[in-house]
Protein backbone atom coordinates (compact mmCIF):
# COMPACT_ATOMS: atom_id res chain seq x y z
CA UNK A 1 0.00 0.00 0.00
CA UNK A 2 1.24 3.39 -0.92
CA UNK A 3 1.65 6.39 1.36
CA UNK A 4 -0.67 7.69 0.07
CA UNK A 5 -3.43 5.24 0.16
CA UNK A 6 -2.67 4.37 3.91
CA UNK A 7 -2.96 7.81 5.06
CA UNK A 8 -6.56 7.57 2.78
CA UNK A 9 -7.20 4.31 4.81
CA UNK A 10 -6.56 5.93 7.94
CA UNK A 11 -8.85 8.89 7.60
CA UNK A 12 -12.01 7.16 6.92
CA UNK A 13 -11.01 4.84 9.96
CA UNK A 14 -13.21 6.43 12.98
CA UNK A 15 -11.41 7.40 15.70
CA UNK A 16 -13.21 7.83 19.07
CA UNK A 17 -13.60 11.40 20.08
CA UNK A 18 -11.52 10.72 23.60
CA UNK A 19 -8.57 10.02 21.99
CA UNK A 20 -8.17 13.05 19.53
CA UNK A 21 -6.11 16.07 20.25
CA UNK A 22 -7.34 19.24 19.96
CA UNK A 23 -5.23 22.12 18.62
CA UNK A 24 -5.39 25.85 17.67
CA UNK A 25 -5.54 24.81 13.90
CA UNK A 26 -7.68 21.83 14.60
CA UNK A 27 -10.39 21.91 11.74
CA UNK A 28 -14.50 19.91 12.42
CA UNK A 29 -16.66 18.43 10.07
CA UNK A 30 -20.44 18.83 11.73
CA UNK A 31 -23.19 16.92 11.62
CA UNK A 32 -26.18 18.89 9.76
CA UNK A 33 -27.64 20.99 13.28
CA UNK A 34 -30.54 22.33 14.22
CA UNK A 35 -30.15 25.93 15.69
CA UNK A 36 -33.40 27.66 17.28
CA UNK A 37 -33.68 30.37 19.89
CA UNK A 38 -34.42 29.22 23.37
CA UNK A 39 -38.03 29.79 24.25
CA UNK A 40 -37.29 31.17 27.84
CA UNK A 41 -33.78 32.80 27.66
CA UNK A 42 -33.54 35.03 24.54
CA UNK A 43 -30.01 34.81 25.12
CA UNK A 44 -29.62 31.63 24.35
CA UNK A 45 -29.84 29.30 21.89
CA UNK A 46 -31.06 25.75 21.36
CA UNK A 47 -28.21 23.88 19.48
CA UNK A 48 -28.73 19.97 18.55
CA UNK A 49 -28.81 17.23 16.02
CA UNK A 50 -32.47 16.18 15.21
CA UNK A 51 -31.15 12.37 14.22
CA UNK A 52 -30.08 11.45 17.29
CA UNK A 53 -32.34 13.61 19.27
CA UNK A 54 -29.18 15.29 21.59
CA UNK A 55 -30.24 19.23 21.82
CA UNK A 56 -28.12 21.87 24.74
CA UNK A 57 -28.85 25.26 25.28
CA UNK A 58 -25.56 27.09 24.90
CA UNK A 59 -25.08 30.96 25.22
CA UNK A 60 -25.76 32.87 22.07
CA UNK A 61 -22.16 33.23 21.93
CA UNK A 62 -21.54 30.12 21.76
CA UNK A 63 -23.88 29.24 19.09
CA UNK A 64 -22.11 31.56 16.61
CA UNK A 65 -18.95 29.78 17.89
CA UNK A 66 -20.45 26.55 16.38
CA UNK A 67 -21.44 27.88 13.41
CA UNK A 68 -18.05 29.36 12.68
CA UNK A 69 -16.53 25.94 13.37
CA UNK A 70 -18.92 24.33 10.90
CA UNK A 71 -18.29 26.71 8.27
CA UNK A 72 -14.51 25.33 8.11
CA UNK A 73 -12.31 27.85 10.63
CA UNK A 74 -9.86 26.57 12.40
CA UNK A 75 -9.95 26.98 16.42
CA UNK A 76 -7.46 29.83 16.88
CA UNK A 77 -9.70 31.03 13.66
CA UNK A 78 -12.97 31.21 15.27
CA UNK A 79 -11.44 32.74 18.47
CA UNK A 80 -10.09 35.82 16.81
CA UNK A 81 -13.30 36.44 15.05
CA UNK A 82 -15.43 36.65 18.01
CA UNK A 83 -13.29 38.28 19.68
CA UNK A 84 -12.66 40.74 17.23
CA UNK A 85 -16.96 41.04 16.15
CA UNK A 86 -18.20 40.50 19.76
CA UNK A 87 -15.15 41.53 22.15
CA UNK A 88 -15.49 37.79 24.10
CA UNK A 89 -12.36 36.03 24.68
CA UNK A 90 -13.60 32.09 24.57
CA UNK A 91 -12.55 29.13 24.86
CA UNK A 92 -13.08 26.94 21.43
CA UNK A 93 -10.81 24.20 22.18
CA UNK A 94 -13.12 23.49 25.25
CA UNK A 95 -16.17 24.28 23.13
CA UNK A 96 -14.65 21.42 20.57
CA UNK A 97 -14.01 19.10 23.28
CA UNK A 98 -17.89 19.59 23.95
CA UNK A 99 -19.28 19.22 21.01
CA UNK A 100 -16.77 15.70 20.14
CA UNK A 101 -18.53 14.51 23.60
CA UNK A 102 -22.20 15.33 22.60
CA UNK A 103 -21.74 13.35 19.04
CA UNK A 104 -21.65 16.49 17.27
CA UNK A 105 -19.04 16.35 14.96
CA UNK A 106 -18.23 13.70 12.00
CA UNK A 107 -14.55 14.83 11.61
CA UNK A 108 -11.59 15.98 13.08
CA UNK A 109 -8.74 17.37 10.92
CA UNK A 110 -9.71 14.92 8.05
CA UNK A 111 -10.33 11.79 10.85
CA UNK A 112 -13.61 10.40 11.06
CA UNK A 113 -14.99 10.24 14.06
CA UNK A 114 -16.90 7.33 15.39
CA UNK A 115 -20.36 7.26 16.35
CA UNK A 116 -21.49 6.95 19.59
CA UNK A 117 -22.69 3.21 20.42
CA UNK A 118 -26.24 4.36 21.92
CA UNK A 119 -27.08 6.28 19.00
CA UNK A 120 -31.00 5.28 18.22
CA UNK A 121 -32.36 5.10 14.54
CA UNK A 122 -35.55 6.48 13.56
CA UNK A 123 -37.99 4.00 12.81
CA UNK A 124 -39.79 4.64 8.96
CA UNK A 125 -37.26 6.92 7.77
CA UNK A 126 -38.57 7.04 4.68
CA UNK A 127 -41.73 8.90 5.99
CA UNK A 128 -41.33 12.57 4.91
CA UNK A 129 -43.10 16.03 5.88
CA UNK A 130 -45.21 16.06 2.79
CA UNK A 131 -46.43 12.27 3.53
CA UNK A 132 -48.09 13.13 7.04
CA UNK A 133 -48.53 17.26 6.79
CA UNK A 134 -52.09 17.00 5.85
CA UNK A 135 -53.09 14.63 8.99
CA UNK A 136 -52.32 17.86 10.58
CA UNK A 137 -53.88 20.12 8.39
CA UNK A 138 -57.03 22.70 8.98
CA UNK A 139 -59.13 20.05 6.39
CA UNK A 140 -57.96 16.90 9.08
CA UNK A 141 -58.58 19.18 11.57
CA UNK A 142 -62.34 20.19 10.66
CA UNK A 143 -63.05 17.03 10.01
CA UNK A 144 -62.27 15.29 13.23
CA UNK A 145 -64.13 18.29 14.72
CA UNK A 146 -67.06 17.06 12.96
CA UNK A 147 -66.81 13.47 13.93
CA UNK A 148 -66.50 14.64 17.53
CA UNK A 149 -69.24 17.18 17.78
CA UNK A 150 -71.82 14.53 15.95
CA UNK A 151 -70.72 11.69 18.45
CA UNK A 152 -71.28 14.54 21.04
CA UNK A 153 -74.53 14.70 19.91
CA UNK A 154 -75.18 11.03 19.67
CA UNK A 155 -74.39 10.17 23.30
CA UNK A 156 -76.93 12.87 24.21
CA UNK A 157 -79.49 11.68 22.79
CA UNK A 158 -78.54 7.86 23.12
CA UNK A 159 -76.68 7.80 26.28
CA UNK A 160 -77.13 4.26 26.06
CA UNK A 161 -74.30 4.33 23.46
CA UNK A 162 -71.47 5.70 26.42
CA UNK A 163 -68.70 3.37 27.04
CA UNK A 164 -69.51 1.57 30.24
CA UNK A 165 -67.66 -1.34 31.58
CA UNK A 166 -70.32 -3.76 30.51
CA UNK A 167 -69.12 -3.62 27.06
CA UNK A 168 -65.59 -5.16 27.75
CA UNK A 169 -67.35 -8.88 28.34
CA UNK A 170 -69.23 -9.18 24.66
CA UNK A 171 -69.35 -12.18 24.44
CA UNK A 172 -69.77 -15.62 27.73
CA UNK A 173 -65.90 -16.47 27.22
CA UNK A 174 -63.96 -14.21 29.19
CA UNK A 175 -60.73 -15.48 27.36
CA UNK A 176 -61.67 -15.00 23.73
CA UNK A 177 -63.41 -11.41 25.02
CA UNK A 178 -59.71 -10.82 26.72
CA UNK A 179 -58.11 -12.29 23.91
CA UNK A 180 -59.85 -9.97 21.25
CA UNK A 181 -59.87 -6.70 23.24
CA UNK A 182 -55.96 -6.85 23.88
CA UNK A 183 -55.71 -7.00 20.15
CA UNK A 184 -57.94 -4.50 19.49
CA UNK A 185 -56.42 -2.24 21.92
CA UNK A 186 -52.70 -3.60 20.57
CA UNK A 187 -53.97 -1.90 17.13
CA UNK A 188 -55.53 1.36 18.76
CA UNK A 189 -52.24 1.74 20.76
CA UNK A 190 -50.33 1.28 17.35
CA UNK A 191 -52.32 3.57 15.72
CA UNK A 192 -51.90 5.88 18.41
CA UNK A 193 -48.18 6.30 18.72
CA UNK A 194 -47.51 6.22 14.82
CA UNK A 195 -49.45 9.24 14.85
CA UNK A 196 -46.88 10.81 17.48
CA UNK A 197 -44.42 9.84 15.28
CA UNK A 198 -46.54 11.41 11.87
CA UNK A 199 -46.74 14.26 13.84
CA UNK A 200 -42.91 14.46 14.66
CA UNK A 201 -42.38 13.97 10.81
CA UNK A 202 -44.63 16.81 10.02
CA UNK A 203 -41.63 18.32 11.03
CA UNK A 204 -38.96 16.77 9.52
CA UNK A 205 -37.84 15.49 13.37
CA UNK A 206 -37.00 11.62 13.53
CA UNK A 207 -39.00 9.05 15.78
CA UNK A 208 -38.91 5.67 17.09
CA UNK A 209 -41.04 3.41 18.88
CA UNK A 210 -40.38 1.10 21.69
CA UNK A 211 -41.86 -0.26 25.22
CA UNK A 212 -41.13 0.83 28.58
CA UNK A 213 -42.39 0.76 31.76
CA UNK A 214 -44.14 3.58 33.89
CA UNK A 215 -44.44 2.09 37.85
CA UNK A 216 -46.38 -1.16 37.14
CA UNK A 217 -47.58 -0.78 33.76
CA UNK A 218 -45.73 -2.20 30.77
CA UNK A 219 -46.12 0.83 28.17
CA UNK A 220 -45.34 1.33 24.55
CA UNK A 221 -43.87 5.10 24.08
CA UNK A 222 -42.74 7.09 20.99
CA UNK A 223 -39.16 8.88 21.77
CA UNK A 224 -39.71 12.49 20.35
CA UNK A 225 -36.62 14.23 21.44
CA UNK A 226 -36.03 15.30 18.39
CA UNK A 227 -38.93 17.99 18.44
CA UNK A 228 -36.65 20.00 20.74
CA UNK A 229 -35.75 21.91 17.00
CA UNK A 230 -38.73 23.76 16.89
CA UNK A 231 -40.45 25.89 19.15
CA UNK A 232 -42.84 25.23 21.95
CA UNK A 233 -45.52 26.09 20.45
CA UNK A 234 -45.32 23.56 17.63
CA UNK A 235 -44.15 20.79 20.17
CA UNK A 236 -47.94 20.30 21.39
CA UNK A 237 -49.32 18.78 17.83
CA UNK A 238 -46.75 16.31 18.65
CA UNK A 239 -47.70 15.53 22.27
CA UNK A 240 -51.55 15.61 21.66
CA UNK A 241 -51.29 13.56 18.62
CA UNK A 242 -51.73 10.48 19.97
CA UNK A 243 -55.21 11.68 22.10
CA UNK A 244 -56.37 13.35 18.86
CA UNK A 245 -56.40 10.01 17.15
CA UNK A 246 -57.70 8.35 19.94
CA UNK A 247 -60.96 10.70 20.44
CA UNK A 248 -61.26 10.47 16.25
CA UNK A 249 -61.40 6.53 17.29
CA UNK A 250 -64.23 6.58 20.30
CA UNK A 251 -65.97 9.36 18.19
CA UNK A 252 -66.10 7.14 15.08
CA UNK A 253 -67.33 4.05 17.25
CA UNK A 254 -70.26 5.85 18.31
CA UNK A 255 -71.15 6.45 14.90
CA UNK A 256 -70.82 3.11 13.80
CA UNK A 257 -72.50 2.18 16.53
CA UNK A 258 -75.76 4.47 16.21
CA UNK A 259 -75.58 5.07 12.51
CA UNK A 260 -74.65 1.88 10.55
CA UNK A 261 -77.05 -0.82 11.41
CA UNK A 262 -74.24 -3.69 12.80
CA UNK A 263 -75.14 -6.88 13.45
CA UNK A 264 -75.17 -7.54 17.60
CA UNK A 265 -71.56 -9.09 17.06
CA UNK A 266 -70.11 -6.06 15.24
CA UNK A 267 -71.90 -3.92 17.60
CA UNK A 268 -70.70 -5.67 20.61
CA UNK A 269 -66.82 -5.47 19.19
CA UNK A 270 -66.99 -1.45 18.11
CA UNK A 271 -68.48 -0.90 21.93
CA UNK A 272 -65.50 -2.65 23.02
CA UNK A 273 -62.98 -0.53 21.17
CA UNK A 274 -64.51 2.57 22.21
CA UNK A 275 -64.34 0.95 25.76
CA UNK A 276 -60.18 -0.36 25.80
CA UNK A 277 -59.64 3.18 23.61
CA UNK A 278 -61.59 5.44 26.04
CA UNK A 279 -59.27 3.90 29.08
CA UNK A 280 -56.47 4.47 27.54
CA UNK A 281 -57.31 8.04 27.39
CA UNK A 282 -57.64 8.60 31.02
CA UNK A 283 -54.32 6.73 31.68
CA UNK A 284 -52.84 9.75 30.37
CA UNK A 285 -54.30 12.41 32.74
CA UNK A 286 -51.78 10.04 35.43
CA UNK A 287 -49.24 12.97 34.61
CA UNK A 288 -46.63 11.87 37.38
CA UNK A 289 -45.96 8.88 35.05
CA UNK A 290 -44.44 11.12 32.10
CA UNK A 291 -48.06 10.32 29.85
CA UNK A 292 -48.44 12.62 27.09
CA UNK A 293 -50.36 15.37 29.07
CA UNK A 294 -47.01 14.90 31.40
CA UNK A 295 -45.29 16.85 28.41
CA UNK A 296 -48.28 19.12 27.74
CA UNK A 297 -48.07 20.14 31.14
CA UNK A 298 -43.94 20.71 31.43
CA UNK A 299 -44.45 22.71 28.51
CA UNK A 300 -46.98 24.63 30.44
CA UNK A 301 -44.77 25.14 33.53
CA UNK A 302 -41.59 25.98 31.22
CA UNK A 303 -39.90 23.07 32.71
CA UNK A 304 -36.82 22.02 31.07
CA UNK A 305 -37.02 18.70 33.14
CA UNK A 306 -40.26 18.59 34.89
CA UNK A 307 -40.28 14.76 35.63
CA UNK A 308 -36.27 14.23 36.87
CA UNK A 309 -36.38 18.01 38.55
CA UNK A 310 -39.62 16.78 40.68
CA UNK A 311 -38.12 13.26 41.12
CA UNK A 312 -34.86 14.73 42.79
CA UNK A 313 -36.79 17.64 45.17
CA UNK A 314 -38.83 14.25 46.08
CA UNK A 315 -35.39 12.71 47.10
CA UNK A 316 -34.76 15.60 48.99
CA UNK A 317 -38.02 15.96 51.26
CA UNK A 318 -37.34 12.28 51.97
CA UNK A 319 -33.74 13.53 52.99
CA UNK A 320 -35.47 16.03 54.99
CA UNK A 321 -37.72 13.35 56.64
CA UNK A 322 -34.77 10.96 57.90
CA UNK A 323 -32.68 14.15 59.09
CA UNK A 324 -29.99 14.05 56.53
CA UNK A 325 -31.04 16.69 54.39
CA UNK A 326 -28.96 17.16 50.78
CA UNK A 327 -29.23 20.15 48.79
CA UNK A 328 -32.33 22.05 47.87
CA UNK A 329 -31.77 20.89 43.93
CA UNK A 330 -34.70 23.35 42.65
CA UNK A 331 -32.58 26.47 44.08
CA UNK A 332 -31.23 27.39 41.15
CA UNK A 333 -34.25 27.47 38.81
CA UNK A 334 -35.98 30.03 37.90
CA UNK A 335 -38.51 30.97 40.48
CA UNK A 336 -41.68 30.43 38.23
CA UNK A 337 -40.06 26.99 36.88
CA UNK A 338 -38.67 26.14 40.67
CA UNK A 339 -42.32 26.41 41.92
CA UNK A 340 -43.91 24.37 39.10
CA UNK A 341 -41.66 21.31 40.11
CA UNK A 342 -42.27 21.72 43.83
CA UNK A 343 -46.24 21.51 42.65
CA UNK A 344 -45.33 18.85 40.75
CA UNK A 345 -42.86 16.56 42.83
CA UNK A 346 -45.72 16.55 45.33
CA UNK A 347 -48.04 15.41 42.63
CA UNK A 348 -45.74 13.05 41.52
CA UNK A 349 -45.27 11.34 45.08
CA UNK A 350 -49.08 11.28 46.18
CA UNK A 351 -50.22 9.76 42.53
CA UNK A 352 -47.46 7.46 42.84
CA UNK A 353 -48.33 6.39 46.09
CA UNK A 354 -51.89 6.09 45.70
CA UNK A 355 -51.51 4.15 41.96
CA UNK A 356 -49.06 1.50 43.27
CA UNK A 357 -51.42 1.10 46.69
CA UNK A 358 -54.55 0.52 44.64
CA UNK A 359 -52.31 -2.41 42.67
CA UNK A 360 -50.92 -3.91 45.74
CA UNK A 361 -54.63 -4.02 47.31
CA UNK A 362 -56.45 -4.73 43.92
CA UNK A 363 -54.85 -4.87 40.75
CA UNK A 364 -52.36 -7.92 41.70
CA UNK A 365 -54.62 -9.45 43.71
CA UNK A 366 -57.04 -9.74 40.82
CA UNK A 367 -54.16 -10.59 38.19
CA UNK A 368 -53.09 -13.63 40.71
CA UNK A 369 -56.59 -15.17 41.43
CA UNK A 370 -57.87 -14.67 37.21
CA UNK A 371 -54.24 -16.48 36.12
CA UNK A 372 -54.84 -18.94 39.43
CA UNK A 373 -58.75 -19.19 38.32
CA UNK A 374 -57.62 -19.85 34.72
CA UNK A 375 -55.04 -22.81 35.65
CA UNK A 376 -57.42 -24.28 37.37
CA UNK A 377 -60.04 -24.10 34.45
CA UNK A 378 -57.43 -25.16 31.87
CA UNK A 379 -56.80 -28.54 34.46
CA UNK A 380 -60.28 -29.04 34.62
CA UNK A 381 -61.43 -28.59 31.28
CA UNK A 382 -58.85 -30.95 30.13
CA UNK A 383 -59.49 -33.73 32.55
CA UNK A 384 -62.02 -36.40 31.49
CA UNK A 385 -65.45 -35.00 30.91
CA UNK A 386 -64.36 -31.37 31.02
CA UNK A 387 -65.43 -28.86 29.31
CA UNK A 388 -62.69 -28.16 26.10
CA UNK A 389 -64.28 -24.81 25.37
CA UNK A 390 -63.54 -23.92 28.74
CA UNK A 391 -59.70 -25.37 28.64
CA UNK A 392 -59.46 -22.98 25.80
CA UNK A 393 -61.00 -20.28 27.63
CA UNK A 394 -58.69 -20.63 30.27
CA UNK A 395 -55.49 -21.20 27.94
CA UNK A 396 -56.01 -17.90 26.37
CA UNK A 397 -56.14 -15.59 29.80
CA UNK A 398 -52.75 -17.25 30.80
CA UNK A 399 -51.21 -16.83 27.46
CA UNK A 400 -51.93 -13.35 27.26
CA UNK A 401 -51.73 -12.22 30.81
CA UNK A 402 -48.47 -14.47 31.39
CA UNK A 403 -47.17 -13.01 28.01
CA UNK A 404 -47.80 -9.23 29.18
CA UNK A 405 -46.20 -9.54 32.39
CA UNK A 406 -42.77 -11.45 30.96
CA UNK A 407 -42.94 -8.44 28.87
CA UNK A 408 -43.20 -6.02 31.26
CA UNK A 409 -40.24 -8.08 33.56
CA UNK A 410 -38.00 -7.83 30.78
CA UNK A 411 -38.76 -4.02 29.47
CA UNK A 412 -38.17 -3.08 33.20
CA UNK A 413 -34.82 -5.19 33.90
CA UNK A 414 -33.68 -4.00 30.65
CA UNK A 415 -34.52 0.22 31.83
CA UNK A 416 -32.98 -0.63 35.02
CA UNK A 417 -30.38 -2.96 34.55
CA UNK A 418 -28.02 -0.67 37.47
CA UNK A 419 -30.26 -1.64 39.59
CA UNK A 420 -29.57 -5.51 39.29
CA UNK A 421 -25.94 -5.22 38.70
CA UNK A 422 -23.24 -6.00 41.45
CA UNK A 423 -21.04 -2.53 42.35
CA UNK A 424 -17.50 -3.85 42.50
CA UNK A 425 -14.95 -1.47 44.72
Amino acid sequence: MTRTARAAAMADTPVSSSTVDIGQDTVLRLHPLAFRDSDDDPDQVVVGRADTGEFVEVPRVGADAVRLLGEGLTVRGVADRIDREQDVALDVAELVEALLELGFATAVDGLAVAEPADVPRAHLPWLRERHVRWLFGRTATVVWCAVVAAAAVTWWRRPELVPEASDFYWTPYVGLAVLVNTALFSVSLSVHELMHLAAARSYGAPARIGFSTRLHYLVVQTDVTAIWSVPRRRRFRVYLAGLRSDAFVVAGCALLAAHAGLPAGARGLVAALALVVLLSMTIQLQVYMRTDLYYVLMEWLHGRNLFQDGLSYVRYLRSRLSRRPAADPTVDLPAGERRGVRVYAVAMALGSVVTLTGFGLFGLPILVEGIAGAAVGLVEGLAPGGNPMRALDSALIILIEGTLQVIFLVTFYRGHRHWFTRRHG
